[in-house]
């Protein structure tokens, strides 16, 4: 029989398509074959690119010129623009501003045909360095009240670009997916004068069903409620309201447990299409009691159709537990 799961954090409800019970292998995806052509962000165009924001280098060349580890560069064809004022203003019973923000891409390796989860150690530590080092700058910025860092993995999850990169994006308000998360877990926080996410990390650590993998610093889980097959949290074990608390050891921590998270999705289903997001608390905010940096990672299996639009309801055709249990098992 189906099951309707209430999410602890938003009150979001998913349904449990249990009589449509997927497996790994039921999710058949083609590897997509390389365009080819011309590449913005391999080395050698950077002049193709917006001047860079931040570099990672091992030897000591010019800005914008070959020689990087990493970059960060605006993008340009940004969602939002840095210059300029908000400008607020009311339009009878509307409101708007002026599309104030930041849109930059980070270019996490010099070599076109190296994807993410291929990264050594030292490189995907320098994607994680870089995102803090960006929310510290961007928070310097008073227009700006929350930055959202994601990656798209493949042209399923939106895509545009082979070359591996990330991106974020600075707004002058907080994103609606934020704003639930952090009156979720206020309101949690009140009745049980806990954190929900940390209460999620003891029950699941004991529970272990729906565990992914862990280190001393961090935990991957499928979470109980989730909106798509294979889903993936990765929590860090410690009360942290804000990513850009984390220190050198902890980004050790968090690229090992990310490189056998994703290692483990590829080897289930090969190829997979997937967006990760990192949800952190809003720029300059205190630290936050009730709430919990993580990273949420979708693999896009599933369509997103009328009955989803209409309900605000997702229908997840394979329970968490049995996802864990895939992912588990393999080598990685």
């Amino acid at each position: 029989m189906p099951e309707l799961r209430k999410d602890p954090v938003l009150g979001r409800w998913i349904i449990i398509a249990k009589e449509r019970g997927k497996r790994p292998t039921d999710f058949i995806i083609e590897k997509s074959e390389s365009k080819g052509g011309f590449c913005p962000l391999c080395p050698g165009n950077e002049k193709t690119t917006p001047a860079e924001v931040l570099r990672y280098s091992s030897t000591s060349h010019p800005p914008n010129t070959p020689g990087w580890d990493l970059r960060v560069v605006p993008n340009k064809y940004p969602a939002l623009v840095i210059e300029g004022d908000l400008d607020k203003e009311g339009d009878g019973l509307y409101d708007k501003m002026n599309g104030i923000g930041a849109h930059e891409v980070i270019i996490e390796t010099p070599n076109h045909n190296e994807s993410f989860v291929q990264l050594p150690p030292e490189r995907m530590i320098n994607v994680f360095l870089s995102y803090r080092e960006r929310l510290v700058d961007l928070s310097r910025d008073h227009r700006f009240k929350y930055v959202m860092v994601f990656k798209n993995y493949g042209r399923g999850a939106g895509a545009s670009l082979e070359h591996s990169h990330s991106q974020l994006v600075a707004m002058p308000i907080l994103p609606r997916m934020i704003v639930s998360e952090l009156a979720g877990s206020l309101s949690y926080y009140r009745y049980k004068e806990r954190c929900v996410f940390c209460d999620i990390i003891r029950q699941e650590t004991k529970q272990e069903i729906r565990v992914v993998c862990q280190n001393d610093h961090f935990l991957c889980i499928t979470p109980y409620a989730p909106r798509s097959p294979f889903e993936m949290w990765i929590l860090p074990k410690y009360h942290s309201s804000s990513y850009i608390e984390q220190d050198t050891r902890s980004f050790q921590a968090l690229t090992a447990i990310f490189t056998e998270s994703m290692l483990r999705l590829d080897n289930c289903i090969p190829n997979v299409p997937y967006n990760f997001v990192l949800h952190t608390s809003p720029l300059r905010s205190e630290p936050l009691e009730h709430y919990h940096w993580h990273f949420e990672i979708m693999p896009k299996l599933t369509k997103i159709a009328g009955f989803e639009w209409g309900t605000g309801f997702y229908i997840n055709p394979t329970p968490p537990e049995e996802a864990a249990k895939y992912l588990r098992k393999l080598d990685y």
